[in-house]
């Protein structure tokens, strides 16, 4: 008999994606998630790189939030990016957010992304009560 652990969405108040997801799922002490550059009217934001990863990141902080943690509960980062030299401005984006002891993390560098116009995704992990 196979025992399933206890999945829970968190609400956030984050664009409602017409597919069929959860901006973020807790299970077991592990909230799951993925954030990518949209505002508020599910629009990927302008300006590049850097405006798309401080989006993306505010996105995770405010899922965070909403979970009750914060940006130190954050264990493990995937950062997917469409070109390599972005990320040098992913890392100086990403060290405004976070502190040290800094969470695992691997970065690929990848074909394209859902929506054409993204630049970047993060896919993270973080412990939370």
């Amino acid at each position: 008999m196979m025992t399933h652990s206890t999945k829970q969405a968190i609400k956030t108040s984050l664009y409602a994606s017409k597919a069929p997801l959860e901006w973020a799922i807790t299970s077991n002490g592990t909230l799951y998630t993925a954030q990518i550059p949209i505002d508020e009217n599910g629009d990927v934001v302008a300006g590049g790189i850097e405006a798309q990863t401080r989006q993306t990141l505010d996105n995770l902080k405010h899922t965070l939030e909403c979970a009750n943690v914060g940006m130190d509960s954050v264990l493990q980062v995937m950062i997917y990016v469409t070109d390599r030299d972005y990320l040098k401005t992913v890392n100086r984006v990403y060290a405004e957010y976070f502190e040290a002891p800094y969470p695992n993390r691997a970065a690929l560098v990848i074909a394209g992304l859902a929506r054409e116009e993204m630049l970047v995704e993060l896919v993270v992990y973080a412990a939370v009560p």
